[in-house]
This record gives C-alpha cells, structure tokens and sequence, in this order.
C-alpha cells in the first residue's frame, strides 16, 4: 500500500504549489514518556492467562488469526474486556466501518477507566487527524504520529511536496502491527486496522494473519512499543500549531461512533461473526493454544533515521539466522516479494543443498501493487532454473464474501507475511521480503518454535492456498544453464487443467503498464 500512497502523493506534484492553510510542528509541544503498565493478573482474563501460562514456564501462548472475522472480533472483545491499558500500533487506521468500530471500543475501554496509547504512522493520515484530536483529548487516550510531516494540511498536496523535499526521512515509515491489552495479551501479524483488511469492504480483501499471543512474549511487545511511543520520531497528535478540533469534539465522536457501532452490529459482516465465532477461540473462550518459546523481534526506531545500513537496528539477521537452519523446507510467504540478487543466491544455495524451498506471493492479477511484480519478474526464470518453487495467488473474483455488504464477489490479495522452516519454526509479523521492508521501513513479528504452530500455517498457505484452483504454479519450460526458456502458468478451471503463457487474467493494459513500470529505476524503494 506504501507504494501506491507514494506514487499518488509525487503524481500531485504540479499543484502542490497552491498549499493553502496549513499548521506547522511546534518546537514547545508537550511529550510525556510512558511505559507498559504491569500486567493485569487479579481479572478474571488475566487469572486465566496466568494459570495457562503456569503451565507452560518459559513458553509463549498462540492462536492462530486466519478468518478475518475471527481476526476482528478478537480485537473487540481484547478491548470490551481491558481493565488497566490498551497500546495499539498501526502503519494504517482507516475512519472506514471497522476502523470507528475499534474507536468506539477504545473510547468505551477510556470511558471505564482504561489507558489507552495509540500510534499511527503519519502516511496514510487525511481526514482522520481531528478525529484522532478528539480521541486524544478523552484524559485517558494518548494519540501519537510516527514520522510526521511537518505541515498540517487538509489535502495531500502539502505531503506532495514535503514527501518531494524531504524525501530521505518522509520516505521511511512504521510498518509494525500490534495491539496489546493489559499487558498480558497481544495481536501481532500483517493486519493494519480498515476494511480491507477484515473482509468488510467492498473492493479489495487481503488474505492475512496475525497471532494472538499470551505469555513472555507479550512483556517483549509492550517493551517494543515503550520504545516507539518514547522515541523522538513519535509526536503528539497536538503538537500542531493551530491544533483544533473544529469538526469534531469528543461527545460528538462519542455519538457517531454510537451510531456506527450499533449500525456495524446489525450488519451481515456482524451476523457472519456471530456464526463463525463459537468455533474460533478468542483470548477469552475456552480453546487450545499452541505453546513454544518465542521471540518477538522488532525494527529499532532509529532505523528511519541510518543512513550507514547498521544491522544491528533491523530484524532481518534474527530471521535469517532461523532460515539458515533449515534442513528439509522453507517455505515463504510474502505479498510483495522482491529478493534482489542477494536473496536469489541465498535461496538457490539452500536449495542446492537439498532444501526444499517453496514461494508464495501474489499473481499480477491479484496484486495490489503492480510495481512489485515488475520488479519481482526479473527473479522469476533464475529461482525457477535452480529449483525453487514459485505459486502466485490468484485473485479468484467469483468466490463469494459472506461477510461483505449484501454479499457481493470480491477479489482477494495476499496480505500475510509468514516463514515456515522445517515445519517448525515459524516467522509471523509485518515484513515484507522486500527492500523497503529490508532496509526502510521499520517492521516487527514472532519468530516461534512450534512444530505444531508452523504445521498449522504452512498447512494454510501451501497444502491449501497452492492449490492449482487457488494458485498459479509458475513453471519454467526449455530452461538451460543460461535461465533461457518461457514461462507457463499451470492452475485449474473448473477442475480441468489450464495453462497460460503470459501472466494469466490481466487485461493488455496492465501488461503494458508493469513492461513501462520494469524499465524505471524504482525497485530500490519498492
């Protein structure tokens, strides 16, 4: 999504000299640290993690979040039945249906008394910024921006041009996904906050996962976030001059939010949640977890900020130091997948060595983000010559949303970011494998060792979603040594066997549009 915001905010660079009224950063705004409260024990939810967690010293709790109602409603019931605190970070937090239904929950959670701190990366911010003020000015909700433009301004074209005029900064953002509660349970995966993420608009739904986490790892998040929401790249959402909250104040967020709950409730998408839900455990239904030591890994965020590539910042070696252990598999899934020629050598080693290695990420017909298959592209013939297997999801736009407004067809996206190694390690997190995710954006997730856990999630993304009625195989024909040959994508219609020559169920535009796209010097920032 990063990508596509970029290109539009550059696009507008001819108007952008008409700004308008604007605020600007003040040098006197008030920024209080805080830390993490101390986990909740003596609730109810907290004396039954405990005791779970009694059980298992030295391990870590997980759910495993695939149905994105399941994934939704999780959210929601973690906040209905906060008692202490709630820290949410999020790249994007849509004013869409789902997004106001998780404001409504958070200011309901404050109005009992609960801390709520939110951080947002500043990118995606349009309308949402008086809203985010009226949040902030309940005494127990804190708004902060990560990475902020330095003018306020109510249309892109004031970021237009700073993204122009301070590219090396406004170029790198918070990509990191987590929800925490109490400090004793967490969210942790790809899903950002907005529609298309929880299977509840009606254009794009991205295929996702998160983890829903008890136990050590859960202190490791809050640490995380402590040290994002203290950092010098996070502000107040009032450190604007001129700050104000002219189109909305709280009792007026208070009653729409109200007004939009009770609507949302009433919706199929809430119907489908209800059906679904008694047979996906939340953090508070009785329900097996999955237990095994983990490791929550996250970005620094002074990465925003080096220029000189300090490792020591990034969670990229945690990740490949776990890869490089494996013997028999690694498999990868990844919705924007560029490995670079680095990632090319790395994987055609491995599977030179006898690891089977296995890709999954999105057809150009599926993908949001058609720059990423022009760069991805080039990599295709050169993983395929040296044994690496390659499915691409398809969009499948017949299958139906039961949980979508008047149950309309969708077209779906590979959104989840997952490593599975030997069938028992298992990377679950926000990080693309990419060189945006690699080197500018700052990323977060869990690195887990439970051979059950991984089985669970290499079942779902590669015994079931590479199947050939949901993914092409892409299959390398009349390849030598030199990586000549012709590409074929093999999949299923209607049970019977297809094969395509040229990337499958595109329209002759958009295959011009990626040719344009592969002959520009972007893959850097991709």
């Amino acid at each position: 999504m990063i990508r596509q915001k970029l290109a539009g905010l550059v696009s507008l660079i001819a108007l952008v000299f008409a700004l308008g009224a604007c605020s600007s950063i003040r040098d006197d705004y008030v920024k209080k640290p805080s830390t993490a409260l101390p986990p909740a024990t003596t609730t109810p939810r907290g004396s039954y993690i405990q005791a779970a967690t009694n059980q298992h010293p030295d391990d870590s709790g997980f759910r495993l979040l695939i149905s994105s109602t399941n994934a939704l409603m999780s959210r929601v019931s973690l906040a209905d039945h906060a008692k202490q605190s709630i820290d949410l970070q999020y790249y994007i937090f849509e004013n869409d249906a789902t997004g106001r239904l998780i404001m409504q929950r958070l200011l309901a959670a404050a109005d009992r008394g609960v801390r709520v701190r939110l951080l947002i990366d500043d990118l995606d911010m349009k309308n949402e910024t008086d809203i985010l003020e009226a949040l902030n000015s309940h005494p127990n909700i804190k708004v902060r921006l990560f990475n902020p433009f330095t003018t306020r301004n109510p249309s892109m074209l004031s970021k237009a041009f700073q993204l122009l005029t301070d590219w090396d900064k406004l170029n790198r953002r918070m990509h990191n996904k987590s929800f925490i509660v109490d400090n004793n349970v967490a969210i942790v995966g790809g899903r950002n906050i907005g529609d298309d993420y929880f299977h509840a608009g009606n254009e794009i739904h991205f295929r996702d996962l998160d983890v829903l986490a008890i136990g050590p790892v859960v202190q490791q998040a809050s640490n995380a976030f402590d040290a994002y929401w203290n950092c010098d790249a996070a502000y107040p959402v009032t450190a604007y001059k001129g700050h104000h909250t002219s189109t909305y104040n709280l009792d007026k967020l208070r009653a729409e939010l109200n007004h939009d709950a009770r609507t949302f409730a009433q919706s199929d998408y809430a119907q489908a949640a209800i059906d679904k839900l008694p047979s996906g455990p939340t953090d508070d239904k009785p329900g097996s977890w999955f237990w095994g030591p983990a490791t929550l890994v996250a970005d620094q965020p002074e990465k925003i900020t080096e220029e000189s590539g300090d490792k020591s910042l990034r969670i990229g070696p945690q990740i490949k130091a776990i890869a490089d252990q494996a013997q028999h598999s690694l498999l990868l899934v990844s919705p924007y997948f560029i490995p670079g020629d680095s990632g090319v050598s790395y994987l055609n080693a491995m599977s030179q060595r006898g690891v089977a290695v296995k890709v999954l990420t999105n057809s150009l017909s599926a993908t949001d983000e058609p720059e990423v298959t022009a760069a991805y592209s080039r990599y295709r013939k050169p993983l395929l010559a040296d044994g690496i297997t390659l499915y691409e999801l398809r969009p499948l736009p017949n299958e139906q949303n039961p949980a979508g407004a008047e149950g309309r067809s969708s077209g779906f996206s590979l959104h989840a970011k997952t490593i599975v190694v030997d069938r028992r390690y298992a990377f679950i997190g926000s990080m693309n494998m990419d060189p945006r995710s690699k080197l500018l954006n700052t990323e977060m997730g869990v690195i887990i060792d439970c051979p059950p856990l991984a089985d669970a999630v290499a079942t779902q993304f590669f015994d079931k979603a590479t199947s050939p009625q949901n993914a092409y195989q892409v299959v390398l024909v009349g390849h030598d040594a030199t990586h000549t040959g012709h590409l074929e994508w093999h999949a299923e219609n209607d049970g019977k066997p297809v094969i395509f020559h040229s990337d499958p169920d595109v329209s002759i535009g958009r295959r011009i549009e990626v040719s344009f796209l592969k002959m520009l010097p972007i893959q850097s920032v991709l």
